[in-house]
Formats: C-alpha cells, structure tokens, sequence
C-alpha cells in the first residue's frame, strides 16, 4: 500500500526511513511493508535454504539474500525494492547496500495486505529490469506462477503439490509443499 505522497520520493528518503520501518521505493513513491506472517517466513527460509543449497553443492557462483535485502533495480536510485528472494550471480552487481541492478531470480511471496504488487507493478518492473526468472508464490491460493524472461518468455502455474522446475538452475526443482 502507497504511503500517503506529500511529494516524489528519492533514494535518500528510503535509505532515511526510521529505524524499522520497512517500505519500497517505486518510481517516486513509497509503500510500506507490513509485518509478514509465519507461512510467509517459512517459505522464505526454507526456499533460501533449497537454493542455496543446491548452489553450494554445485559449487555455483551465484548467492541468495532473503529479505530483508535492498535491490536497486535499475541501478538508477529510483527504484529500491526487497524482493523476498534475490539470486545474484554477477557478483559485480553486490555492493553494501544490496543489489545494484536486477538479480537473476526473483522469489516474492504473495502478502494478503497487497498482492497487486506483486502481480502488476513487480511484474512489470522486475521484467524491463532484466530479471531472467520471477515466481510469485501465493500461500493462500497454494498456487505458484513462474515467468522466464530469457529467449521464448514462459508463464506457468503450478499447485504447492507440483514438481516446479527452476530455469536459472538445471536439475532443480521445488515442491512447495515438501517445504511446509
């Protein structure tokens, strides 16, 4: 949800929010983030946890953050977002702030407060960012849509039941209810 706009937004005014308080910043405008629930928690940590694992175990270059991990979209200052998931393989992207540019695979679990985010101005913005792979994983409808933005792009559904192949690594793949 917008934070109520007294004016356009910068990147000093997200890197000066007060202490705790969580928001992204979308071309000019803010949106809080409300506290996720534990489904929510749960998903990100045992979902950061298959990936990197994988990733360690085929001595893979690329490194997953979970959030809370600020990612400078476009690496221009006007978008900052905190993907649930970011996976980076060009290293040259990490700086101590997060990710300067889009990230190769984008997880976000779907909140109840606002999941138009997610399926409308994320979609869009993670896309024309260059972001190769994008789940939104939405626990309430036990549904996962995948998008491939490489080549021939893909969208697909999955249920939580399904096998769900992961296009940034070959021979991976999750079923979401294993992991709850």
């Amino acid at each position: 949800m917008p934070i109520p706009q007294e004016r356009t937004y910068t990147s000093e005014d997200y890197w000066n929010l007060p202490e705790g308080q969580r928001a992204e910043l979308i071309d000019g405008k803010l949106y809080a983030m409300a506290p996720p629930n534990r489904i929510h928690q749960k998903l990100i940590m045992e979902l950061t946890s298959v990936i990197h694992n994988h990733i360690k175990n085929k001595s893979g270059s690329c490194e997953v953050y979970p959030a809370p991990f600020a990612v400078n979209l476009a690496a221009n200052d006007r978008v900052w977002v905190e993907p649930d998931i970011s996976v980076i393989c060009d290293k040259n992207k990490l700086s101590d702030r997060g990710c300067e540019g889009a990230p190769d695979w984008i997880i976000e679990i779907v909140s109840p407060a606002n999941p138009k985010n997610d399926y409308t101005i994320k979609l869009f913005k993670y896309r024309t960012a260059g972001v190769r792979e994008y789940w939104i994983v939405n626990p309430m409808k036990k549904v996962v849509q995948t998008y491939v933005f490489e080549g021939i792009e893909e969208s697909d559904v999955y249920l939580f039941e399904d096998e769900i192949p992961v296009y940034l690594f070959d021979g991976l793949t999750i079923t979401i209810s294993d992991l709850l």
